[in-house]
């Protein structure tokens, strides 16, 4: 890695800081300082329309981080972000995009079936998950966002999109009365070279504008030896204050990728990644119909190096209105339009020994070339990568409206929500070819006779498997959603309802491309409803209890995946119970969110990626979530834990623990602020993460081991002049997130992102 320009920025910033003076404690501005100030913390997420409540009332699990929190933790994506959120297992270890999320126990171990991804309080894509697309690999972070909202079960499957599990809600920044922005600088010790920009102003009376974005570019933490992150993104943002209510539109136009990190073999490094330039670009074998009812190859060359990403736009509009008389009125409207492609080579199997094959006679091979000449011996450590390629066009149309009406000791709220989204996609994924193990290791060259790997001949198309897949569904969801609250003394009833129709259809030719498709048509309903009691004890202390049943519709892969089970009756729905007893502390000094959760699940599907093994799982979880902080002077002490048991309770795999989801994980946090004589601010933070063991598959035959994770950072205010060292996994810990879910007794592995070292420069104005 280049680390040059990092040191060369490091030594700049340490003789600008002038090192010549005491320490003097001082408590910063950015620490809260009043008793009113932390209890009238407000969210807007998990309420009907998106109304405000504040989060000491809210009677469900809800993490807040605000734009200097988010900063702090100098997330290197949307996924890494919510490692801050409690009740959550993130795997962030993909790359900018591509991550694994599992909450509460909820079944998963690929992309985020249970987690949506909102923007100013609407989905940026209704389901939440297709193959190779999560929600958060539609999302990135920058300067304009001002908070994100975290929000676990609750009141979530009456609202939204229903979604049972996790919501996270991230709230644009917003105009502002004088004309302010933020200029920053961001480099690293992997030649990360990253601008953003940000401005706010007032157009006209009452009306405001927020403009942002960045561009970025770096080989990526492990280090691809090309430009293999690159990216783009500008927001913007317009509100208008009423006479009785407030208007506003957003968009966000993103082109932004990076390098799919896959596992690796065990022996390898954590900074090791297999794409390089040498070895990008590849020839892949793709299936199409012959024209006489059958399958033809052809071979077409792709790029690796594009790895996974998002090149869209997201707009929107809201409204919100006092009608008088205790009536409001609440309209959200959305549309996401663009491509999330994914490519990478993916490993299949173990590393072997060069001469442990052989080639077209049936004989060892000794000695090989790469496709460029180079030679290779007989020694040399050899493994099947597959050229993966996953191309996805994806739309979506989403508007919510809501009226409510509100009484001394009543409140009503009547909504309906309204999506429809489709998808284009074609893949080509197995494809297995041997290459040479290692960073940028090629191609075993296809040279005919004595030599020559046998699957890597000329005109064989994989060495293993190939699967191909040509597909377009639409859908469409209308859901009515009906809530009340009651108010009586200290205590707060709440009861939801919601009725949701989706109608599907999608046409699929997969295996070898023959131009013959099946189609799949459904049209199913559901209910879902949640009821909670919350107590508030004490000004600043309370507790709820809440129940909640809902669902997860199928989604277009499940028709694919559950084609035969489809025809023969099922609906393919995914049940979800939950039940929670929380209790809440929030003061001046001190806060503490305490959930106990339960719940069920039946239907999840569990499959074999690249075979016909699909399953569909029931489970159960029990677990505790901790979200606390306490203030002593000029020092600020986080807790996020989660401590949970989550087993599966029938089929082959029952009494096994739910794959990939540790039973503790623990991060604590701490910032201490002082000031230095010559006036300037300083923040010391950091973080320490404990991970449990894990298992890697249903079947609990691999186990994944714990790990610990530190990270630090320090920031410096300078009058306007803000400066930020952070470093990540400071101990460069290799702490294992998957083994190969592909074939898991191979002896390949993710590790978290390796130690890197990032700083900012950012100048206010």
């Amino acid at each position: 890695m280049n680390k040059n320009p990092l040191a060369q920025a490091v030594s700049l910033a340490v003789i600008s800081l002038g090192f010549s003076g005491g320490l003097v404690a001082q408590q910063l501005s950015q620490e809260p300082t009043s008793d009113t100030m932390v209890i009238e913390e407000v969210v807007t997420t998990g309420t009907p329309g998106g109304a405000s409540i504040r989060k000491l009332d809210a009677s469900f699990s809800i993490t807040t981080l605000n734009d200097d929190e988010i900063a702090k933790v100098s997330p290197t994506s949307t996924a890494d972000l919510m490692k801050s959120i409690p009740g959550l297992w993130v795997e962030s270890s993909g790359g900018v995009s591509g991550a694994n999320i599992d909450v509460r126990g909820f079944p998963g171990g690929s992309d985020a079936p249970f987690v949506t991804v909102s923007l100013n309080g609407l989905p940026v894509y209704p389901a939440p998950t297709l193959s190779f697309l999560e929600n958060s690999s539609l999302f990135r972070i920058d300067e304009t966002i001002q908070r994100v909202e975290g929000l676990r079960g609750g009141p979530n499957p009456v609202y939204s999109n229903g979604q049972p599990g996790l919501t996270t809600n991230f709230i644009l920044k917003e105009g502002t009365e004088q004309t302010e922005g933020r200029l920053k600088y961001s480099t690293s010790d992997y030649d990360l070279q990253r601008a953003d920009a940000l401005l706010t102003g007032k157009l006209s009376d009452d009306v405001y504008y927020m403009i942002g974005g960045y561009v970025s570019s770096s080989p990526g933490v492990r280090d691809a030896d090309f430009s293999a992150e690159e990216g783009h993104q500008l927001t913007v943002h317009l509100t208008a204050e009423l006479d009785n209510g407030k208007a506003g539109f957003y968009l966000r136009d993103t082109d932004d990728h990076g390098t799919w990190y896959l596992p690796g073999a065990s022996t390898l490094p954590a900074d090791y990644t297999q794409v390089g330039p040498s070895n990008r670009r590849v020839l892949v074998p793709v299936s199409q119909a012959d024209g006489n009812g059958g399958s033809s190859t052809a071979w077409q060359s792709f790029d690796m190096g594009e790895g996974r990403g998002w090149d869209g736009s997201i707009g929107g509009a809201y409204l919100e209105l006092d009608l008088g008389d205790g009536w409001t009125l609440n309209e959200r409207f959305s549309l996401t339009s663009g491509n999330a492609d994914t490519l990478g080579f993916v490993p299949d199997g173990s590393p072997v020994r060069l001469d442990s094959l052989t080639d077209l006679n049936g004989d060892a091979i000794t000695s090989a070339t790469t496709v460029s000449g180079a030679t290779v011996s007989g020694d040399t450590l050899v493994q099947q990568f597959g050229a993966w390629v996953v191309r996805k066009d994806i739309e979506a149309v989403t508007n919510d409206l809501s009226i409510a009406k509100q009484w001394d000791t009543f409140k009503i709220t009547a909504g309906y929500y309204t999506s429809s989204w489709e998808v284009n996609e074609w893949w080509s994924i197995g494809n297995q070819k041997y290459y040479v193990l290692g960073h940028d290791g090629e191609q075993i060259a296809s040279v005919g006779g004595v030599g020559e790997i046998a699957c890597n001949a000329a005109g064989v198309a994989t060495c293993g498997w190939s699967y191909d897949v040509d597909a377009s569904g639409d859908a469409r969801e209308n859901a009515l959603y009906l809530a009340g609250e009651f108010y009586l003394g200290d205590f707060t009833f709440d009861l939801g309802v919601r009725s949701a129709n989706r109608e599907t259809n999608y046409s699929v030719d997969d295996g070898a491309l023959d131009g013959v498709f099946t189609t799949y048509k459904a049209d199913e309903d559901g209910t879902a409803y949640t009821a909670a009691v919350d107590w508030a004890f004490a000004d600043n202390m309370g507790s709820f209890f809440r129940i909640n049943s809902g669902f997860k519709f199928a989604d277009f892969d499940n028709y694919r995946e559950f084609g035969d089970s489809f025809r023969a009756g099922s609906d393919l729905v995914i049940d979800v119970d939950q039940a929670e007893l929380g209790y809440k502390l929030q003061d001046d000094n001190y806060s503490l969110f305490a959930t106990l959760f339960y719940n069920e699940t039946q239907g999840m599907p569990d499959c074999v990626v690249g075979s016909d093994v699909c399953t569909r799982l029931e489970t159960e979880a029990t677990g505790l979530e901790l979200d606390g902080k306490l203030y002593w002077g000029d020092f600020t002490l986080g807790l996020n834990a989660t401590f949970q048991d989550a087993e599966i309770t029938s089929g082959e795999f029952q009494g096994n623990q739910v794959q990939r989801q540790p039973e503790h994980q623990v991060r604590l946090t701490q910032n201490y602020d002082w000031t230095l004589s010559n006036g300037v601010e300083v923040s010391l933070y950091g973080a320490v993460s404990r991970v449990g063991e894990r298992y890697s598959d249903s079947s609990n035959l691999t186990t994944l081991p714990a790990y610990t994770k530190v990270d630090l950072g320090t920031v410096f205010y300078i009058n306007d002049l803000n400066v930020q060292l952070a470093v990540n996994n400071l101990t460069d810990e290799e702490g294992a997130t998957e083994g190969d879910p592909r074939d898991p007794l191979a002896a390949n592995v993710r590790y978290i992102l390796p130690r890197n070292i990032k700083l900012s420069v950012a100048y206010d104005f």
